[in-house]
């Protein structure tokens, strides 16, 4: 189902028994319907938890992830204790812009999800981009 902006913030208004995470998964399909991966422009799917933030480069062709990287990986907790933070994102996004080069990966789509492109989300996009990968 795909919704536009107008249309879920009058059911996020309007009916209050939709739930938050009902709300939250109509607004990544609605979002997601336009966005798709091919095996030349791979999705990078963001998800941020409180504590931790992963992303990983899909190829939705063939329904598989091609690179996968998040706050929990070994390189990158020593480097920073705590994975909430900007950094730690910039971090995440810097570590898996070198994994994606190395796999000949150079542009890809920035699939943020249900997220605003703000705070962790921008600091791992901004981190891919000094990496090296357009998007």
């Amino acid at each position: 189902m795909k919704f536009s902006k107008r249309t879920l913030f009058k059911l996020k208004n309007k009916n209050k028994k939709l739930k938050p995470d009902k709300y939250k998964k109509l607004k990544r399909d609605s979002l997601r319907g336009r966005i798709k991966g091919t095996l030349e422009r791979p999705r990078l799917s963001v998800y941020r938890s409180n504590e931790h933030i992963y992303a990983q480069i899909i190829d939705d062709s063939n329904s598989r992830t091609l690179i996968a990287c998040s706050t929990l990986d070994k390189s990158i907790k020593l480097a920073l204790p705590v994975g909430r933070t900007c950094d730690a994102s910039r971090l995440v996004g810097e570590k898996l812009a070198e994994l994606s080069l190395k796999k000949n990966i150079t542009k890809i789509v920035f699939d943020r999800g249900p997220y605003l492109y703000h705070g962790r989300v921008k600091a791992l996009a901004d981190g891919l981009r000094s990496g090296g990968l357009n998007f």
